[in-house]
């Protein structure tokens, strides 16, 4: 077996320098796609390393990022950024035979600084998600439908919040983000699908049709 080295962590400086080079650039960077080390790493949790000035403007910044890609949720290292920071908004307009399925409701804005969430009792769901990093495939993911979420907001103050449906269940893909783990890593590999195979097979509020023509999840009735 050969051993692998996990990424080497940014020091406080030089994760510093790179939001730093980033803000600099007056542009919206791209988003870090899969295979790139700095998706794989635990983030560093947040401690000051930079300004407040430089905090708030990296939260805008991801916000317009997030805004152009477009999606519902950003993670700092998705602009390879190694620090363990994500923001979430839901907005999009969605019928209400996918909203009520899928316990959709909108999100707004919210910055969240080392989060860590955790189940509120057992009851999950399985839908397709997606992700920016990895563009043009979705997948099954099986997720708690209701989580508590630690974090710390922009201002210090340490904060807990309750989330169910599909708000928890963009906060619990973005929290994994910073431990270094993508959607596909617990996803229903089965269900693997590019966006035009989804659009053109299984594009409907749940994934009864998907799991029968895929093969997927068979102890689900």
């Amino acid at each position: 077996m050969i051993a692998v080295s996990p990424p080497t962590p940014f020091t406080p400086a030089q994760l510093r320098e790179r939001v730093q080079q980033i803000l600099a650039a007056g542009v919206l960077p791209p988003i870090v796609q899969a295979g790139h080390p700095v998706l794989r790493q635990q983030a560093a949790a947040f401690a000051g390393q930079i300004s407040d000035t430089e905090l708030e403007q990296l939260i805008v910044l991801m916000r317009n990022v997030m805004h152009e890609a477009p999606g519902v949720g950003l993670a700092a290292p998705q602009i390879g950024i190694p620090l363990q920071l994500a923001v979430v908004e839901d907005q999009f307009d969605v019928d209400p035979e996918s909203a009520a399925i899928r316990h959709r409701m909108p999100l707004e804005f919210l910055a969240i600084l080392n989060p860590r969430y955790a189940p509120v009792g057992t009851e999950t769901a399985a839908f397709f998600e997606g992700c920016l990093s990895l563009s043009g495939l979705q997948a099954v993911v099986v997720r708690h439908e209701r989580v508590l979420l630690r974090f710390v907001a922009p201002d210090g103050r340490d904060m807990e919040r309750e989330f169910a449906g599909w708000q928890a269940r963009i906060v619990q893909h973005e929290t994994d983000h910073l431990q270094g783990t993508l959607y596909v890593d617990r996803a229903e590999l089965r269900s693997l699908s590019s966006n035009a195979e989804y659009a053109a097979n299984w594009a409907e509020p749940g994934i009864a049709k998907a799991r029968a023509g895929l093969g997927f999840l068979p102890e689900l009735h």
